[in-house]
């Protein structure tokens, strides 16, 4: 290409981002509203909780208090439990309500009993006035299975959750009427992982 034509390339580029860029400050300026909010990390892809915990090192960044309430996973080995508990525990709460996957306690009379443990610990965190982001691991299987009202948890995180206190649930398929109350919802679609291929889950990656 030659020089001059490197020219306009590089000018006609400059006036399109220019263009965008007064677009969108226009667009910022209208954007002036603060407010906690509900998100919601749903799909059968893999990094629900991944996003969450991402998170969760933002709060700890920004001088933010934090909790972690972590349903149905129970005292599974997880990076991020042992990193937060050892490094982080002034900066983080960190609980566990479950005692595994329901797969494994094969008693549903447990479950729901840990499931409403983790809620009542969970209302807790979010309704402390120290808190500013609660993330609720895995609370959408729990509430799948019907272990806990989904009516009453909408119900809560609308009309209790403090204005400023941001709330994230994690887990495959979100009821519809979380999604409806939620402020931010992401799917993770599902496109290729390595478990299908007999590999298993990678310490890590997965943990």
């Amino acid at each position: 290409m030659s020089q001059d034509a490197t020219e306009d390339l590089n000018k006609a580029h400059a006036e399109k981002m220019r263009k965008i860029k007064a677009a969108r400050d226009r667009m910022m300026e209208t954007k002036t509203e603060e407010k906690g909010l509900i998100m919601v990390h749903t799909g059968a892809g893999k990094g629900k909780s991944s996003s969450g915990f991402g998170m969760i090192m933002r709060c700890i960044a920004w001088g933010m208090p934090c909790a972690v309430v972590q349903f149905i996973k129970g005292n599974w080995d997880t990076g991020e439990k042992t990193f937060l508990r050892e490094s982080f525990a002034e900066e983080c709460r960190f609980f566990v309500s479950g005692e595994g996957f329901t797969w494994e306690t094969q008693d549903r009379e447990r479950d729901i009993a840990a499931a409403k443990n983790g809620w009542e610990i969970a209302k807790a965190q979010i309704l402390d006035p120290e808190i500013r982001f609660v993330l609720l691991d895995e609370i959408n299987i729990a509430l799948r299975y019907d272990y806990l009202d989904i009516d009453e948890v909408v119900d809560f995180l609308l009309h209790q959750k403090p204005r400023m206190t941001h709330v994230c649930l994690t887990g495959r398929n979100a009821k519809p009427e979380l999604i409806e109350a939620a402020d931010l919802v992401t799917e993770m679609t599902l496109v290729k992982h390595p478990f299908r291929d007999g590999v298993k889950a990678q310490q890590g990656v997965e943990f």
